[in-house]
């Protein structure tokens, strides 16, 4: 899995040495840190989805979120932070959700490489549904500035850990070819899903998906 940055702040989160047992200063001052962020990043993610990234304004994203503008800065450092934020909140969930997925089946005695690859598609799917909101920001092209590079590293890397998942010799070419194309069908199908009515159509758009990607993870031949 690709490493997950940590936001500015977390440091805040370990207790002084000085703290004795029960709730000491350190773990109230943790939780309200926690309480912050969190109340920034829903805000920011109103805000970007209701405005685009460009024209969202730090000022309304703090009057929404209940915090002073310098308390945003000093825990996201301004617009671009909060944006990765919630970039690497969505890709942490999305990647706990499918390595869970994968174990699950493991633990069942499920070790067909097709049919692993398939369920974590699948756990993929209805994370892309269940958080379609902040999945349809992050697929828009007017992201801050060397978002879409980040967003192309994490893509290969999506790609190289799929091709071992299919157990797929990278070195040739055909092969890294094929599980590019698989990957892509997964992504496209997940902006599909950020523009669903309704959850009936999405259950139908992800069994579609898995069904295609049955067929194709088939080597030729």
């Amino acid at each position: 899995m690709s490493g997950i940055v940590e936001s500015a702040g977390t440091g805040a989160a370990r207790q002084r040495p000085d703290t004795q047992g029960g709730t000491g200063p350190s773990e109230d001052h943790a939780g309200q840190d926690r309480s912050i962020r969190r109340a920034l990043l829903d805000a920011a993610l109103e805000v970007f989805t209701e405005r685009g990234y460009p024209d969202a304004g730090l000022t309304e994203i703090a009057a929404r979120a209940g915090i002073p503008v310098g308390s945003l800065f000093q825990h996201y450092g301004g617009k671009r932070g909060l944006y990765l934020a919630l970039w690497e909140e969505f890709r942490e969930e999305q990647e706990r959700r499918t390595a869970a997925t994968l174990a699950s089946a493991r633990s069942r005695g499920v070790d067909d490489p097709i049919a692993l690859f398939v369920a974590g598609a699948r756990a993929y799917l209805e994370g892309a549904w269940n958080n379609r909101r902040l999945g349809r920001l992050l697929v828009e092209d007017d992201g801050p500035a060397g978002f879409d590079a980040l967003r192309r590293q994490w893509d290969r890397a999506w790609v190289r850990r799929n091709a071992r998942l299919l157990e797929v010799d990278e070195r040739r070419r055909a092969g890294r070819v094929r599980v590019s194309v698989l990957t892509t069908v997964i992504g496209g199908a997940a902006r599909e899903l950020g523009d669903c009515g309704d959850e009936t159509e999405a259950r139908e758009i992800v069994d579609e998906v898995c069904g295609i990607l049955i067929h194709l993870s088939r080597p030729p031949g």
